[in-house]
């Protein structure tokens, strides 16, 4: 296709008018998107306003109802006291588990270094679909209500605003 004076008197046209590239291809017939593109920029014709942009809506800052009630929430153990409450492993066996010779119903909780050569698994019986004995399993899977809570203790309340009485 070749842009005649007329197809780009029109194309000059639409542009102005305001119409994507894409319309102003699917009017015009015969001619690509990309093809209109660059014959835009050939010709220097200006670009765009910028699209209208929201306004932007403040919001006052929020304070979650875990941060407010933090202080009024009784105090949960720390991670480490429940460690000392946890029964400690027993039969751990001399066995060394390694990737190739863990079945599924075994506890896949890593045990030294993975570049050692006396890396290994703890082996232990694993239940209820869970990947870990019931000991690594208390490590593993903290309850959801403690970790919100611990992200409420490390997030600061923000200072409410203060508005003027008229």
């Amino acid at each position: 296709m070749a842009w005649t004076e007329e197809r780009v008197e029109e194309l000059k046209k639409l542009w102005a008018e305001g119409h994507s590239a894409s319309q102003i291809a699917a009017r015009m017939g015969g001619v690509t998107r990309n093809a209109v593109i660059g014959k835009v920029h050939r010709l220097g014709l200006s670009g765009r306003a910028a699209p209208a942009k929201p306004k932007a809506v403040h919001h006052e800052p929020r304070v979650s109802a875990a941060v407010a009630t933090a202080s009024e929430a009784p105090e949960r153990p720390a991670v480490r006291s429940v460690l000392r409450d946890l029964p400690p492993l027993t039969d751990l066996g001399s066995s060394r588990l390694t990737v190739s010779s863990i079945g599924t119903d075994q506890c896949k909780w890593p045990i030294g270094d993975p570049a050692s050569e006396d890396f290994h698994f703890c082996g232990q019986g694993a239940t209820g679909g869970k990947p870990y004995c019931a000991y690594h399993s208390q490590l593993a899977f903290q309850p959801s209500t403690s970790r919100k809570e611990r992200k409420s203790r490390e997030a600061p309340a923000l200072p409410r605003p203060i508005r003027a009485v008229s």
